[in-house]
């Protein structure tokens, strides 16, 4: 294994916090990192966002941030080596804190309001996506690539992906396909999009706000809304197919599925699928794929609690190695070349995906318990 290197960022500006009286701005502050999401970075912002909540002046919080990216997820070296370092309850420990942060942005009772320019990724989808507005540009990609890293969808992508169109959100969960901000409005995932030369004149708007009422926020952003450029080769083509393929019980089956059409259809999205999910640790796609299932039926806090327990399972080891093999395969020694165990889809029980959703069996283990919120809400699902 390559040698791991790592330094830990001495500034003590990650984020930063702006604003005035009515409108403050949260600002991710990493973008030679892509402001991927550090310990630090979380306390700081929760802190802020629980202060804000309870100061009567402040009528709406703006997440932003500096660079080329909005957020492109946690800072899974860090967390990598922490847990080499030490034990596994450490990741666990920061991971509650960058759920229960995802918990309040989700049941925050005055309007969030994302500007999301750029990547937005794993954690920062899970900062973004369960706010009450969300800005997109043709320059936002989305994507949730964890399986690709022996991990699985989680910061309540269980809750948002399933809650899209028919079963777009498998499709996106299991492939890790990047979308751009046009179909990210089109399916549900953003609700403006303006034109990234316009970014800057809808912030400075925003300043101007002096109501909590997401209504009116609305419509001051609607001024500079631009009409998305909804590609014929954009994601909304593909529903059918989609549909017709990750409809289907099991992964082995939406593969196979996946692999007759293209048969039938020289298409590239459909062979990149295949591919992506040939490639993907196995687990992974079987825990990705039954999680997005419960999550149509639960609420934001069961699916994070969910969540939490498969990703302790992960991260102590109680199946499989493959989330430490993937990270040294992508992301340290960069081979791309995993080597997942099991290997094949069809080694993968129905009982060894069962274990990442049964309590962890420590005695100083304890379930995620998330703070109580005044603003619980649930959003329904769209009808297939």
């Amino acid at each position: 294994m390559a040698m791991i290197r790592h330094s830990f960022d001495k500034d003590v500006n990650q984020v930063l916090f702006e604003g005035n009286s009515c409108v403050k701005k949260v600002i991710l502050n990493r973008p030679q990192k892509l402001n991927c999401l550090s310990h630090q970075m979380i306390s700081e912002i929760t802190k802020k966002l629980k202060a804000y909540e309870i100061d009567p002046g402040v009528k709406v919080v703006v997440l932003k941030g500096n660079g080329k990216a909005f957020c492109a997820g946690g800072d899974v070296v860090a967390s990598y080596i922490c847990m080499v370092a030490g034990h596994w309850s450490y990741a666990a420990s920061s991971y509650k804190k960058q759920v229960v942060l995802d918990y309040i942005v989700g049941t925050y009772a005055k309007p969030v309001v994302a500007l999301i320019h750029g990547i937005v990724m794993g954690g920062g989808a899970g900062l973004s996506m369960n706010g009450a507005l969300k800005i997109v540009t043709e320059n936002t990609v989305f994507a949730m690539p964890e399986t690709s890293i022996g991990h699985f969808v989680d910061v309540g992508a269980s809750y948002f992906l399933s809650r899209l169109p028919g079963f777009l959100g498998e499709y996106l969960g299991l492939t890790g396909t990047k979308i751009r901000g046009p179909d990210m409005v089109a399916c549900g995932l953003a609700t403006h999009f303006v034109l990234s030369k316009d970014l800057h004149l809808v912030e400075s708007a925003l300043d101007e706000v002096t109501s909590s009422d997401t209504s009116k926020i609305s419509k001051v952003i609607r001024i500079y809304e631009h009409k998305p450029d909804v590609k014929q080769d954009g994601v909304y083509s593909r529903m059918e197919i989609i549909n017709k393929c990750f409809s289907r019980k099991t992964v082995e089956e939406i593969l196979s599925s996946l692999e007759r059409e293209a048969e039938d259809r020289e298409e590239k999205w459909i062979l990149e699928a295949i591919k992506s999910m040939k490639s993907a640790c196995p687990i992974s796609l079987k825990i990705s794929l039954k999680s997005i299932r419960e999550g149509r039926e639960q609420t934001l806090d069961q699916c994070l609690a969910r969540e939490y327990n498969i990703f302790c399972h992960i991260k102590r080891r109680t199946v499989s190695n493959d989330f430490f093999e993937g990270i040294r395969a992508m992301l340290l020694d960069k081979d791309r070349n995993p080597k997942w165990e099991p290997a094949r889809l069809e080694l993968v029980s129905d009982e060894m995906v069962g274990r990442y959703f049964s309590r962890v069996d420590e005695d100083d283990w304890e379930s995620l318990q998330l703070p109580a919120r005044s603003n619980s809400v649930d959003m329904m699902r769209p009808k297939l």
